[in-house]
This record gives structure tokens, sequence and C-alpha cells, in this order.
């Protein structure tokens, strides 16, 4: 089985908690299905691969929400 570049961990670094991450890459994913062009150049096609690659390369960020009081 292949490893996926970048790793979580690499990926971790991009985001609060690996649930963000999901919801991160996922809903940048349903962007790309629905038209949206891709922020960077990249050799892959499939829509999850493109927004993986955008978060890693800093292009797509997390905003942690300030915290109630």
């Amino acid at each position: 089985m292949p490893m996926t570049s970048p790793s979580i961990i690499d990926l971790l670094g991009r985001a609060d908690c690996r649930y963000t991450l999901v919801v991160d890459v996922s809903k940048r994913a349903r962007q790309l299905v629905g038209g949206a062009p891709s922020l960077i150049s990249t050799r892959e096609k499939k829509p999850l691969a493109i927004a993986i690659d955008e978060i890693n390369s800093g292009v797509i960020t997390y905003d942690k929400p300030p915290e109630e009081e």
C-alpha cells in the first residue's frame, strides 16, 4: 500500500485536531467538485487529493474561533 503524501502528522500542523482537518479537507473537496478552481498547480485530478495539497501548501488555512467566555 503506498504511503499518502503528506502524512497526517504533517497536516496536523495546519489544524487544531484531526476532526477539524477532516472537516476542512472535505469542505474544500466539495467546493472543488462543485466547480471551484484549484488554488495551486498540481498533477492531482481527484478533488480530495487537491484539497489535501492545498491545505498542505498553506493556501487553505484554519482560523480557530475565539473562545467564548
